[in-house]
């Protein structure tokens, strides 16, 4: 039996009966972690709130440039004095990070907002939606049912969230939901134009060396439907890559004609590997696939990881990818 989410009133009350709160997402932030995490710290900093935002990683180069980024803190491993701590587009409690669990350990009250159904609902109060495109966009209609206030800077955050974990508003996950809600902003006044250049039209060079090095040694399965890349350590030390320079290249790979399911095997530092997959049919599931790995996520965007090597790591998870799309 499925548990029923917390109320956005429930949540609403326990926000507004705090003072001090601090607000995480999970590592290796994406674009709908950072929206999320500074879109609602922002509103309840309107609403006089005392609000610390948190990244155990800090802020990928590429998200930057958003209104907020310069307050959100990388925690150094010590336990803040909180009322309140909110996770948001975080499917574990671990997920937010080391020094972000020990930072908002001591909290009083706690709420989770998510959208990935795996999520076990590790906090006091918890809101999973596993239809919502972003969380982005849950936070949007959570902000504006009730009453607390958005600015420029609010929607600048919630708009990244939402249009990045649509794939600028080409994913199946997004709904009519997801264009009023644009529509809403642009009659709020927000430049989503202005915005999307910034999101989508500033990348370094070293990142479209990138690019070339996964096109040029990219490899095919079952008759090209399946495509990976092996991202080595060697790689990045060359290229001089940095946080955020991977976002989105695996759209590149799942925009081939014939592909169905395409992989990124990324090589940690630890020597781990860490499985990035994502798949435009209903028919393949990887966050089934990747849920036999320890993984999960969504049924068209999931990840993973494997111990290494990196040819064996992709090897094993290729093999039971082939069964799936089989």
């Amino acid at each position: 039996m499925s548990v029923p989410n917390n109320t956005f009133s429930e949540m609403a009350a326990v926000m507004r009966s705090a003072k001090r709160i601090g607000i995480a997402s999970h590592i290796r932030p994406d674009g709908d972690a950072i929206g999320s995490l500074l879109g609602l710290a922002l509103s309840l900093r309107l609403e006089g709130k005392q609000v610390i935002p948190l990244s155990n990683d800090g802020v990928p180069w590429n998200l930057a440039f958003l209104p907020g980024t310069d307050q959100i803190v990388k925690p150094a491993g010590d336990v803040l004095e909180l009322d309140l701590a909110i996770s948001v587009d975080t499917a574990s409690k671990e997920r937010v990070g080391p020094n972000s669990v020990i930072a908002m350990s001591a909290a009083k009250k706690s709420i989770n907002i998510d959208h990935h159904g795996s999520n076990p609902r590790y906090a006091d109060l918890n809101y999973i939606d596993s239809t919502a495109p972003a969380v982005g966009q849950i936070l949007y209609d959570f902000l504006s049912a009730e009453n607390f206030p958005m600015d420029d800077a609010v929607r600048q955050n919630l708009f990244a969230a939402i249009s990045t974990d649509t794939g600028s508003f080409q994913f199946p996950s997004t709904t009519a939901r997801t264009h009023q809600i644009a529509a809403e902003m642009i009659n709020a006044g927000l430049d989503t134009g202005a915005l999307a250049s910034k999101l989508y039209d500033q990348h370094p060079m070293r990142r479209v060396e990138l690019l070339r090095a996964m096109l040029n040694e990219m490899q095919f399965r079952k008759g090209q439907r399946i495509v990976s890349w092996n991202y080595t350590q060697a790689a990045k030390k060359q290229l001089n890559v940095q946080q955020g320079d991977t976002e989105g290249l695996i759209d590149h790979l799942r925009a081939i004609d014939t592909v169905v399911a395409a992989v990124i095997f990324e090589e940690q530092k630890d020597g781990n590997i860490r499985i990035s997959a994502r798949s435009k049919s209903d028919a393949v599931n990887v966050a089934e696939v990747c849920g036999r790995f320890g993984g999960g996520g969504h049924r068209l965007a999931a990840g993973a990881t494997l111990p290494g090597p990196i040819t064996a790591a992709a090897e094993t998870y290729l093999n039971e990818l082939e069964n799936e799309v089989g």
